[in-house]
């Protein structure tokens, strides 16, 4: 949370929706889908099940949440807030839950996995934000 936040507020504020192709993530939708992701993983590692739905109509759902944050501000208080559902489920997991597998409709792993994947996601789209940045100059080191 504290890489991808602070890549974020280097981000100039005419530059928070921009995007270099038409399909591209802008920074800002860069963050949404952080704090968005973040509830799925919640979910999974609670084991809530997703609806039964098409795996294009769970995207077009995440898009809607994802579109629907506007501001910086938003933003950040989405993955703010979702980082601490994240630490408060985290916490809530018994001995028997960590060591144990999680089923989804896509795929089984290790509630260790899932565990990790926040932060992992935050750090990997983290950088996206650095690369869109070099593409409108800024070089410089954000971490």
């Amino acid at each position: 949370m504290g890489r991808l936040l602070k890549t974020l507020s280097f981000v100039p504020d005419d530059k928070l929706d921009w995007s270099p192709a038409q399909g591209c993530k802008s920074p800002l939708r860069i963050a949404a889908h952080c704090g968005v992701s973040n509830g799925n993983f919640i979910k999974i590692m609670k084991r809530i099940p997703f609806p039964e739905m098409k795996p294009e109509e769970m995207m077009a759902m995440a898009e809607a949440a994802e579109t629907a944050v506007t501001s910086r501000e938003q933003a950040v208080s989405l993955v703010e807030e979702s980082c601490k559902r994240v630490f408060e489920t985290l916490d809530s997991l018994s001995p028997e839950e960590v060591d144990s597998l999680v089923e989804t409709r896509f795929f089984t792993a290790p509630m260790v996995f899932w565990m990790n994947l926040p932060a992992r996601h935050m750090d990997n789209h983290a950088a996206q934000i650095d690369l869109l940045q070099t593409c409108w100059g800024d070089y410089d080191w954000h971490m």
